[in-house]
Parts: structure tokens; C-alpha cells; sequence
């Protein structure tokens, strides 16, 4: 007798070897000479940055840096391009002109939880808090509570002239809530740049999208940066 399969519960594969530690997480990967950072960001949905005081972080022992958007202007880092394109064929693409953000805002911070400085120090406990000791001025503005995007595509013509033929039209409107991928580990990653070539371990599986991103805000070739995920052992 054939089994039926539709609307029967899929029992779980991965249970064994999270519950006896096996599962593999970025604390587990350490490099020689690594040092760790932590990112200043804004509680404010919308702010002028007026000024940013790292005295009290730099005096922290162990910190080794604190940088600005400023300092990575200045190094050259590129914005993070904005690129709403889905590998899904049967997702509706995103039309339009969508402006890059930076890695480290100078100016004005857009959103609660931008990044505005990173501190890099020899521990991640001095890190985090060395970052709380970076004074930030800011000077809120005020803020857009309701976003949105609007976007066309298909034949708008032909659909029009198809209703307007209609014996019968019906109008509904429907909501959609924010739906992500929600991984069990927050967001890390662990870099290294040796030989000419910047290597990521990061916690995501899109390796070609990291890559991309990463090679535009380098400005360096994509055959210079490598991103490795561990999609068998982390967690997702």
C-alpha cells in the first residue's frame, strides 16, 4: 500500500547531534591571532551624528581600535550595495532604484540598531565594553513609523482592459507579515586577510551573495575574497 505523505509530520534529523554537542558554532573556530570587535549602534530611528568620543573606550586596556564611519570612508570601504534580487523564478522581482547603505554610518543614523562604530580589542568582554564607553552625540529627527514598497510588474494595460471587460470583479486586500530565516546562533562572522585574499566564515549559506557583497565594499576582485559556511554542522 502506498504511503501518504501529504499532511503527515516530518520527524527531525538534527536533535542527536545538537543535544550532544555536536553542533559547531562560530565560538568553535578560533584563528592565530585573532581579535574580536563589537559595533556601536544607534538607539535612535533617525539622528544627526553630531560627534562620536572615543577617549574613554581607547583608554580601556586591551582595546585596540575604535573606527567611525569617518575612518572607513577614509579607508575606502564602499557602500553595501542594495540588491533585492530573489534566485526564486517564482518570486515577483523588485523594480526600481534602491540607494546603497554604508558599513559605518558618518552622518545621520537611519534606523535603531545602525552601525556607527566598532570598537577592536584583544577580548570580546573588552570589547563590548569598550563600546559602552563611545559617547555618541546625536541629534534626533523625526521619524517615518509606516514603510513601505510599491512595486508594479506584468502588463498593467492588458490587466486594465481585461477588468474592464469583466461580468464580475472582486477587490480584496491582504497583509503579509515579515518572514526570515531565524538561525539559533546571532550574527557573526570571523575574518581573515592573508596572501592578498580576505577570507569569511560566516553563519549564512549564501556564499555567492556574501562574496559579491563583500568584493563591491572592498573594491577588490571577487576572486580576492572567499566566504566559507559550514552548512552541515551550524546551526540555521
Amino acid at each position: 500500500m502506498q504511503k501518504k505523505w501529504i499532511g503527515q509530520p516530518l520527524l527531525r534529523k538534527e536533535d542527536d547531534r545538537l543535544l550532544s554537542g555536536a553542533g559547531n558554532y562560530t565560538a568553535d573556530l578560533t584563528l592565530p591571532g585573532e581579535v574580536h570587535a563589537c559595533v556601536v549602534r544607534s538607539p535612535h530611528a533617525h539622528a544627526w551624528i553630531r560627534g562620536i568620543d572615543a577617549a574613554a573606550a581607547m583608554k580601556l586596556p586591551g582595546v585596540l581600535a575604535v573606527l567611525t564611519g569617518r575612518d572607513a570612508a577614509a579607508d575606502g570601504l564602499q557602500p553595501i550595495p542594495f540588491r533585492p534580487i530573489s534566485p526564486n523564478p517564482h518570486e515577483v522581482p523588485l523594480k526600481g532604484s534602491f540607494p546603497p547603505f554604508p558599513a559605518l554610518s558618518a552622518d545621520k543614523a537611519r534606523f535603531v540598531g545602525e552601525a556607527v562604530a566598532v570598537v577592536v580589542a584583544e577580548t570580546r568582554a573588552i570589547a563590548r565594553d569598550a563600546a559602552e564607553r563611545v559617547e555618541v552625540e546625536y541629534q534626533p529627527l523625526e521619524t517615518a513609523v509606516d514603510t513601505c514598497i510599491d512595486n508594479e510588474f506584468g502588463d498593467p494595460a492588458g490587466v486594465a482592459a481585461v477588468f474592464a471587460g469583466a461580468t464580475h470583479v472582486v477587490r480584496l486586500q491582504t497583509r503579509l507579515n515579515r518572514v526570515t530565516g531565524v538561525p539559533l546562533e546571532p550574527r557573526a562572522t570571523i575574518a581573515v586577510y592573508a596572501n592578498g585574499r580576505y577570507t569569511l566564515h560566516a553563519t549564512s549559506a549564501w556564499v555567492q551573495r556574501h562574496r559579491a557583497d563583500l568584493a563591491t565594499v572592498l573594491g577588490v576582485p571577487e576572486s580576492a575574497v572567499r566566504v566559507v559556511t559550514r552548512t552541515r554542522s551550524s546551526i540555521r
